[in-house]
């Protein structure tokens, strides 16, 4: 799995903008992977805002992930499913969606997480958040730059990193041993999606290729 930076977005997280025309703008600034997150939709309504964004993933040929809803990422035929500690499990999501291919993503609270079943039955893990967020006030754990290291240290799984990264910060974070950046705001609400994703993007393959 190689997803250098890692957008995640929402219908009502684009300042009023098409969350549709903001993912395109995205992955022409370099996104390698979109998550949709719709923390308030009902299923009906998530599924349909699914179906228009994975035309549009599917196009571009990037991956889509659909948080916490295996539903409507079975119904939609993701690429995968991403799911926090008080969401279904990724060892259930096994037994139920059992194609091979399918990416499991699952969000780290607190260390002892790591160690578990369901951490093993994921493909990535994400710590989560790293910084403190307004989009994300479900947390247990902020990581900080220590955090992300000692994750790093307890795992080889692809570690991604979210919670209120910006392009000043992304490089401090894939030092500390993330393998990718998760981007909310910091692309959602630019003023140009794109060239922020880009500008994001140069930031994370710098630190990748000189390291």
């Amino acid at each position: 799995m190689y997803f250098p930076l890692y957008l995640v977005i929402s219908s009502d997280g684009c300042g009023g903008g098409d969350f549709v025309t903001v993912a395109e703008q995205a992955i022409l600034g370099g996104v390698d992977i979109i998550q949709l997150r719709e923390k308030n939709s009902s299923t009906e309504d998530f599924l349909e805002k699914a179906l228009r964004l994975k035309k549009l993933t599917d196009i571009y040929n990037v991956p889509l992930i659909i948080n916490d809803n295996l539903e409507v990422a079975m119904d939609v035929d993701a690429a995968g499913i991403h799911v926090g500690n008080n969401d279904i499990s990724p060892v259930e999501i096994r037994k139920i969606w059992k194609s091979e291919n399918k990416i499991i993503g699952y969000s780290i609270e607190y260390l002892e997480q790591l160690d578990s079943e369901n951490a093993r039955a994921a493909d990535y893990l994400a710590a989560s958040p790293v910084f403190g967020t307004s989009t994300k006030t479900d947390t247990v754990t902020e990581w900080g730059l220590d955090g992300v290291a000692e994750i790093r240290k307890l795992t080889k799984k692809p570690l991604v990193a979210i919670g209120n990264l910006k392009v000043h910060n992304a490089a401090s974070v894939v030092r500390a041993g993330a393998d990718s950046i998760a981007v909310v705001s910091a692309i959602c609400l630019a003023e140009n999606p794109e060239k922020a994703a880009k500008e994001i993007k140069q930031v994370i393959m710098n630190v990748l290729v000189s390291s």
